[in-house]
């Protein structure tokens, strides 16, 4: 190094030739900024959370594009929040003609989809806003596990959330209403673990609008807050509002089966009561032993590897496994649909919060367990994927639209716009939007405009015509069309 270049390093407030160049370069600061930012350990719920929206929405929307949407509970909500949107009362006619949805469950949060249905009606508004909310739900879940256990645990614990059997069951099945508490859950127990009890029943209390039985686990968080109270002035305001969010919730489940779902249901009843009383004249199934014990174990195993059974917040997961494994319907007590989708974010915060503790623990093979299950139950959700459903998502088929179901889209637009239909589960998403639908064999004395059904088993159209016939014996159908595995029959004079 020559003279005037040691002279120019050794000056204060000085650097080498070229430096400033390179640091001056226009928007190169900027672009640093942003690098730094992406970087920082306080966005990593939020970039966990988009990249699980952006997956969540991609397999929901090509699946429906591909029609594999069951499309029953989908058409049902649908019908719904497009009432709401034009500030009717919430009619789903695919319960049978005029039935008002709240006479079913009490799940008014759905009208907050509203006025997002209103600008862009489609049933593919609701699987995003679905794809969204679930997503959320994750940001809670990460940010706790990240405070408390440090950056590489929380985001391990966050992804493994995200990518759970319980969530992705969910996001495969069409839309549902506890989509709305998956986030209010997350945010309600992750305010329970750092003891900000009003927060907490802030965000439990609307589990009550969501659907009727949340209301017990919105109570179910009000007794966890008071088993975590502290003495002091702190255990006064944890009595207050912990006893507070139990009474509620109580009350508001019993307000809604016993008043609000029978006030607004023809039968002036509780259609589930026969889930848990049995229904027909022998004896009611009741859930075998080993299919309680291996959803047990699927709940809380590759999710939490046994350790979330040392958290108390297992106690909010009690309810929803309660009416689940009482009710006579067996539909209610394995693995499938989205039933397990409202314990996944109680279990992992119970993990994290286990985690804790067993961190600190004076065994030393409790320790050491606790230090290693973060890196495990990550890498259990990613190899369980491989048989869950994200993992369509590396598949090219899954982005390809099948020519069947072009041939059958082309089919039904050929149904115009405000008739009546009736339909079976197939063609249901492709017509609520625009049509009157009403669901197969249950029209309720109505004969529809047009008949939509899917075809198959060796039956050709004119079995349908049949069918129609016997079904509507006041009306004649002709077949409008068949192609891509469907049949449209249209009502002639």
């Amino acid at each position: 190094m020559d003279s005037a270049a040691a002279d120019t390093v050794s000056q204060p407030g000085t650097r080498p030739a070229g430096a400033g160049a390179v640091r001056d370069r226009p928007g190169s600061g900027a672009v640093a900024r942003a690098a730094a930012a992406l970087r920082a350990p306080r966005l990593d719920p939020y970039w966990v959370s988009g990249v699980l929206f952006v997956l969540y929405t991609t397999l929901s929307v090509c699946r429906h594009r591909r029609m594999l949407t069951m499309s029953w509970d989908l058409g049902i909500f649908e019908q719904a929040i497009q009432a709401y949107a034009r500030l009717q009362a919430p009619v789903a006619d695919l319960k049978g003609p005029g039935t008002n949805i709240l006479g079913d469950h009490f799940s008014p949060v759905t009208a907050l989809i509203a006025p997002v249905y209103r600008a862009f009606p489609s049933p593919v508004t609701l699987l995003v806003v679905q794809a969204a909310l679930f997503a959320v739900s994750a940001v809670p879940v990460t940010r706790l596990a990240a405070r408390r256990l440090g950056r590489g645990r929380g985001l391990a614990i966050g992804v493994a959330y995200g990518l759970s059997w319980g969530v992705q069951r969910a996001v495969d099945f069409d839309f549902h209403e506890i989509a709305f508490a998956m986030p209010l859950l997350a945010f309600a127990l992750e305010a329970v673990v750092c003891r900000r009890w009003r927060a907490a029943v802030l965000w439990a209390a609307p589990l009550v609008l969501v659907k009727e039985d949340l209301g017990v686990t919105a109570a179910a968080v009000g007794v966890l807050i008071l088993l975590r109270q502290r003495s002091g002035a702190r255990d006064r305001r944890a009595v207050v509002w912990g006893g507070g969010l139990v009474a509620f919730g109580l009350a508001a489940t019993a307000v809604a089966l016993g008043v609000v779902i029978p006030g607004f249901n023809s039968t002036g009843s509780y259609d589930y009561w026969n889930k848990l009383d049995g229904e027909g004249g022998g004896p009611a199934p009741v859930i075998p032993l080993d299919t309680a014990v291996r959803t047990l174990l699927w709940t809380v195993l590759p999710t939490t590897g046994l350790l979330a059974l040392r958290s108390p917040l297992l106690i909010v997961a009690l309810p929803t496994l309660g009416w689940r494994f009482l009710s006579h319907d067996d539909h209610y007590w394995g693995t499938d649909w989205h039933y397990s989708a409202v314990l996944m974010p109680v279990v992992f915060i119970a993990l994290t919060d286990a985690l804790e503790t067993a961190r600190r623990s004076g065994r030393p093979w409790l320790r050491s367990y606790a230090h290693q299950l973060p890196a495990a139950v990550l890498a259990a959700a990613l190899a369980l994927s491989a048989s869950l459903p994200l993992y369509g998502l590396t598949l090219p088929e899954t982005y390809r639209i099948p020519a069947s179901v072009k041939a059958a889209e082309r089919l039904l637009e050929r149904i115009p716009d405000g008739s009546t239909v009736e339909s079976d589960v197939g063609p249901i998403s492709r017509l609520v939007n625009r049509c009157r639908v009403f669901w197969i064999g249950d029209t309720r004395g109505i004969d529809p405009d047009y008949v939509a059904l899917r075809i198959g088993d060796g039956r050709v159209p004119q079995d349908l015509v049949a069918d129609a016939r016997r079904m509507h014996p006041e009306a004649r159908y002709a077949v409008l069309g068949s192609d891509g595995g469907y049949a449209v029959l249209r009502r002639v004079p």
